[in-house]
């Protein structure tokens, strides 16, 4: 049986040694396991996942490993059930307790950590759960969420262990990379990489944040790029927010401007993840019902057209193609995606969400389906809102350089005409015209969704106090008076 004090960490969405409770916790009680189950039945058939993010996610776990080898033991590596595979260790080293963080998933890992923690009760394993961020468990009430989020965040960051006593068994291997991909550039994982990034945007690459991050072209290197490190937990949110906390209170005016908006941010972060903790259906169904009613039927052409970026609007099909080709693309354009499959096209978000899922490199369950529904205007308590794409194209590409990058076969055309090429005196034959037009789209699926809203007012209500943000509003400025 081994020994009697081992201790199972069990890595899941948490990659890093840095700020991780459990991994110290594990460190003082005993002999510790370093696990990561690789799960193919679970994750890999999920229809939010894609290659792209085993191949970040395998870049994150090597770098876990070497890090884990300085403390004194390797990461171990099974494939498998997760219930399979603790049980064997348990059988075989008679494992004292498991370890980990609190994971805000999607239903496939929500229902495997249920089952894993029905085996720990039956075989008398201890199970800690350790919270992660400012998401709460078992909340109760939005009203005090805030508060206890904040005092969550106030507790210090945890270095890593100073060593780790491990025992005598093979590590594994992990399954290799993708040989063949379907993108052109991925960013590259591991805690590593994470913690440079996120202390040389905290020194100064934050600077210029809050505009930067409108527009695909300087939101590329103006954002911070730290998404998927916060995603696959190889940068902890807590440590986050209190390194930029601190950075804020040294910076000069406009760099403390950029690092507030970038705090915010991290805010927003915590607020829509709770959002899924609080009801995991949320990634199948919509807030309220009725909605999905609304939308019954994906047609097929449209659908197709919107994921491979032939939709006639060459500032959204540009966004589109960027995307599906490295993983990325800013906030707004994410949300102009949506609004047009969802409004414009009156396709489900059903039908498009795994789509887009699976072409972020970011994708973080607890952001994406309540962002999706929010921007589908499926929440019912958020104001509907249509991105015009030509509008967003003038406003956020006006040299037509991004447009023309993705769109190649529109590259020889005027500025002018670039993000209207049906004004054009001759409209390219290699791309198709609009396949709706915006105004009449946008203006009828506004009609139709206020007017389904209007009927659901209580149902409106409901979603509001579950999931609305308690962020008090802005005082209201008194009317100035104008002079005799």
């Amino acid at each position: 049986m081994g020994r009697a004090d081992v201790q199972v960490v069990w890595f899941k969405r948490d990659l890093r040694v840095h700020d991780h409770a459990p991994l110290a916790a594990a460190a003082r009680a005993g002999a510790v396991i370093p696990l990561y189950i690789v799960e193919p039945d679970v994750v890999w058939a999920s229809a939010d996942h894609d290659p792209r993010h085993w191949a970040f996610l395998r870049e994150c776990l090597v770098d876990l490993d070497t890090s884990l080898r300085r403390l004194g033991t390797p990461l171990v590596v099974r494939v498998g059930d997760a219930v399979e595979v603790l049980e064997q260790l348990r059988a075989d080293h008679g494992v004292a307790a498991i370890h980990g963080h609190e994971e805000t998933g999607n239903l496939a890992t929500y229902a495997r950590d249920r089952a894993v923690g029905a085996w720990a009760r039956r075989q008398r394993v201890a199970f800690h759960e350790t919270p992660q961020a400012g998401v709460i468990r078992r909340l109760t009430s939005r009203d005090d969420w805030g508060s206890r989020r904040q005092q969550r965040l106030a507790a210090p960051v945890i270095p890593p262990p100073d060593q780790l006593v491990g025992i005598d068994l093979p590590p594994g291997e992990l399954p290799p990379a993708p040989a063949q991909s379907t993108w052109t550039w991925r960013q590259e994982g591991g805690e590593t990489l994470g913690r440079r990034r996120l202390m040389e945007f905290l020194a100064g690459g934050a600077r210029g944040y809050e505009t930067a991050l409108s527009s695909p072209v300087t939101a590329w290197d103006g954002c911070s790029r730290l998404s998927p490190h916060f995603a696959y937990g190889t940068v902890s949110l807590h440590e986050a927010v209190r390194r930029t906390e601190a950075s804020t209170g040294r910076a000069d005016p406009a760099l403390k401007a950029s690092l507030k908006a970038f705090g915010e941010r991290l805010a927003w972060h915590d607020h829509f993840v709770q959002k899924l903790e609080d009801e995991p259906e949320l990634e199948r169904r919509s807030y309220i019902p009725e909605f999905d009613a609304l939308r019954p039927d994906a047609d097929p052409r449209l659908l197709e057209a919107w994921a491979t970026g032939h939709t006639g609007y060459p500032f959204l099909d540009a966004c589109l193609r960027s995307l599906a080709a490295t993983g990325w693309i800013n906030f707004r354009m994410r949300a102009m995606l949506v609004t047009f499959a969802a409004h414009d096209l009156w396709l489900p978000w059903q039908s498009f969400g795994h789509q887009l899922a699976r072409w972020f490199t970011d994708y973080e369950p607890g952001i994406h389906w309540p962002q999706v529904q929010m921007q589908s205007s499926t929440a019912g308590i958020n104001t509907v809102r249509v991105y015009n794409p030509v509008k967003q194209g003038l406003d956020h590409d006006p040299t037509g350089e991004f447009t023309r990058t993705w769109v190649p076969e529109l590259s020889h055309l005027p500025t002018e005409h670039m993000h209207q090429p049906w004004r054009f005196d001759v409209r390219p034959a290699s791309y198709p015209p609009p396949l709706v037009d915006h105004a009449v789209a946008a203006a009828r699926a506004t009609e139709r969704v206020e007017a389904l809203r209007r009927r659901l007012s209580p149902q409106r209500r409901d979603v509001l106090e579950r999931h609305g943000s308690r962020r008090p509003a802005p005082p209201r400025r008194p009317p100035r008076r104008r002079p005799m």
